[in-house]
């Protein structure tokens, strides 16, 4: 340690630091511009000036490393004239308005000119005349703006290893960018942000920045887009580092299906990832699923458990959001029992996706290390009728996620003629094994649903099968995945298209009438469309299945069930957290949000149980740590060719084989093997490294009464 003073202050500090970083971390502000906390020392901005005792002239701070006895002067006059003279140089090429600047407001300059006062009238102002570069994703250039502080060459260069962005020349005047000025993306820039993080001006901005949401929200909009915000970035990086296990403990830390969730998920984690802007997202679903697959089972080990409270929970419906919810709830401390209609747990899981898309062993298997969370108690083929009961029955608090079980048959013409089914009566049938079609089958709809029937139709023996919905090839619900998938098992896709009626003969449907339709818009609040007269076609059918959505098995009357109800059947939400309008009675999941997702359901069980908790007395805490710390190593380095590297597919049973073959070839979907995996983790951003950055130190920070 050494001993120095600074205006007049004596403090202890490591020896050799410098004494930028020694004055600002004892409280003490000096001025600075082209230092960052994590990045090498420059000293060209001038800014950080100061005289020594013993030194004939003032010396950057930031370059200056303490030893014992040095004493220090920020604030002579000497050191005021030669920063505002600097300070002035610098504004005589910065655009002189300010508020025009998307970074008003937040610019470590702006603090810099009212802390220091300049008076620029008396320098010729200078236009460097750069036009701003837009033409790399997720990255803006506005040159004009750029004081030379450096910082985004240190970053690219020495904090990340990149080594994209140097200083360059164009007609005298010197900026940062890439030698030839070529694109972002053909100098192997990795694409990571850093340099816009850094930039104490409007210079290099970010694309996604948004005043709208949280920083850290637009930054990692994979976990920001991701219902129950599992930590993606993470679980990606436990994958390049080789350890799987660490990658499935950081999933189970927010849900506990994450090898199903790695079959099924309808990843809308990738519908934002920045890699998107470059070519394809990340595969992020099929990493899950390679983690989970290498689950060891440690996670066990540092899963929280509290002691029990004596406190009672009712569960209505053994799906994933209520699982979910018998899960926490028990390692809350608190007795649980789970309430299934059916035979077995799992909800849509087990009854509403095919087996050749999610292996039952799989699903099984989770479920049991759910049960063994605490104290639950599982009743089957017991269905609740009236929930309040519960309550009345020595339950001090009930959550309700009954499912969307009950399939919507569209009131056509021919919609009760014999071989006219609905999709999850189908679907059930099919995981039961009772199910049958013709050799002619038509889908109405065009959402996975859909899609899972389709598929599981061709199973069963089906010749053709043809799917019609309302919506155009680009718009369906039905994820692009998916929908490939069916074309190449056959399905013919009829979009833009109604369905005046079902036709049939003696009895048994024959076909189905489509018509196409366009000009959608609303009115009053609904979606109408045209119907396109003399586009009527007949698509023959011995089999027709309404996909067309699905409603709670609940009792469309209200006071029978004993809650209060919304349209369609869903129960009434009063709260954020899943409150319902019966005091200590809370739901989640389909049953009041309508069909969504498998991980929405999650999060709206987290959310209601955490709210359980409070309600019994407790604090309402699930978050648990099962990963280890996870070393986040700035230092990327440069990829040749990064940004075009393909997203990896994973690997499915070819077409014929995975419907013909169906139950002796297992899922078609076979996922990742590790070189995949290692390969796709590779392709990530690692968008998070950003907010490993540290915040610059401004005046405002160190701002006391009688400092202006």
């Amino acid at each position: 340690m050494a001993t120095i003073t600074i205006d007049g202050v004596r403090l202890e500090v490591p020896e050799g630091k410098n004494v930028l970083e020694c004055a600002l971390d004892a409280g003490i502000y000096i001025p600075h511009l082209c230092h960052h906390k994590d990045l090498s020392p420059l000293g060209s901005c001038r800014m950080c000036i100061v005289e020594v005792e013993g030194e004939d002239k003032p010396v950057p701070s930031c370059k200056l490393q303490a030893h014992d006895g040095l004493v220090i002067r920020t604030q002579t006059e000497e050191v005021k004239r030669l920063r505002m003279l600097a300070l002035e140089l610098l504004l005589a090429g910065h655009p002189e308005d300010c508020s025009t600047c998307p970074k008003y407001g937040n610019c470590e300059l702006q603090m810099l000119i009212q802390y220091i006062g300049p008076k620029t009238g008396r320098l010729k102002m200078r236009s460097k005349g750069f036009s701003t570069d837009d033409r790399n994703p997720l990255i803006l250039h506005d040159m004009n703006r750029c004081v030379l502080c450096g910082r985004c060459v240190r970053a690219c260069n020495e904090l990340r290893g990149v080594q994209v962005l140097h200083y360059q020349k164009k007609d005298l005047e010197v900026f940062t960018g890439t030698l030839h000025q070529r694109l972002l993306k053909d100098a192997n820039c990795r694409f990571c942000q850093a340099c816009a993080e850094v930039c104490p001006t409007g210079t290099i901005r970010d694309k996604l920045a948004s005043s709208e949401v949280r920083k850290e929200d637009y930054v990692v909009p994979c976990r920001h887009g991701c219902p129950a915000h599992i930590d993606v970035p993470r679980y990606i990086r436990f994958i390049s580092q080789g350890d799987y296990a660490a990658a499935n403990a950081t999933v189970r830390e927010k849900v506990p299906f994450p090898h199903s969730l790695g079959y099924i998920c309808v990843h809308s984690c990738e519908l934002e990832c920045k890699h998107t802007y470059l070519n394809e997202p990340v595969s992020i679903r099929n990493l899950k699923r390679f983690a989970a697959e290498h689950d060891d089972g440690e996670w066990k080990k540092k899963a929280f458990h509290k002691s029990p409270t004596g406190k009672k929970i009712a569960v209505v419906g053994g799906g994933p959001s209520g699982l979910t919810a018998a899960y926490y709830g028990a390692k809350l401390g608190h007795s649980v029992t789970v309430f299934e209609s059916s035979e077995k747990l799992g909800g849509q899981l087990r009854y509403g996706i095919p087996s050749y898309r999610l292996p039952r062993e799989i699903l099984d298997h989770e479920i049991a290390d759910i049960l063994e969370a605490g104290d639950i108690t599982v009743k089957t083929s017991c269905a609740v009728e009236n929930v309040p009961k519960l309550l009345e029955e020595g339950f001090n608090a009930v959550y309700v996620a009954v499912g969307t079980h009950q399939g919507a048959r569209l009131p056509l013409p021919g919609n009760d003629l014999e071989g006219v089914q609905v999709n999850t009566d189908f679907l059930r049938a099919f995981e039961e094994g009772t199910a049958s079609v013709g050799e002619r089958v038509v889908i109405l709809g065009g959402g996975n649903v859909a899609i899972d029937c389709a598929g599981a139709a061709f199973r069963l023996g089906a010749k053709s099968v043809d799917m019609a919905c309302l919506e155009a090839y680009d718009a369906m619900t039905a994820t692009d995945e998916e929908r490939a998938w069916a074309e190449e098992e056959g399905v013919v896709l009829h979009n833009s298209k109604t369905f005046p009626q079902i036709l049939g003969e003696n009895g048994h449907c024959t076909g189905v009438e489509i018509q196409s339709v366009g000009n959608f818009r609303k009115e009053n609040g609904r979606m109408v469309f045209d119907k396109l007269e003399g586009t009527n076609e007949i698509l023959p059918a011995d089999t027709v299945i309404f996909a067309t959505g699905q409603r709670p098995t609940i009792p469309m009357d209200p006071e029978a069930f004993g809650l209060e109800l919304t349209h369609g059947n869903y129960v009434a939400s009063k709260g954020d957290n899943g409150e319902t309008s019966v005091e200590g009675i809370w739901a989640g999941g389909d049953s009041m949000t309508g069909t969504t997702s498998v991980i929405k359901g999650i999060e709206g069980a987290r959310q209601a149980i955490c709210a359980i908790d409070r309600y019994l007395g407790g604090d309402g805490c699930i978050d648990e740590k099962l990963a280890p710390e996870q070393v986040k190593d700035p230092y990327i380095g440069s990829i040749d060719g990064f940004a075009d590297i393909p997203r990896t597919e994973p690997t499915v049973v070819p077409a014929p084989e995975r419907v013909t073959n169906w139950k002796a070839c297992g899922p078609m979907d076979r996922g990742f093997d590790e070189k995949k995996a290692k390969c796709e983790a590779g392709r990530c951003l690692q968008c998070d490294l950003r907010l490993c950055i540290s915040n610059p130190r401004t005046w405002g920070d160190f701002a006391k009464e009688g400092d202006a």
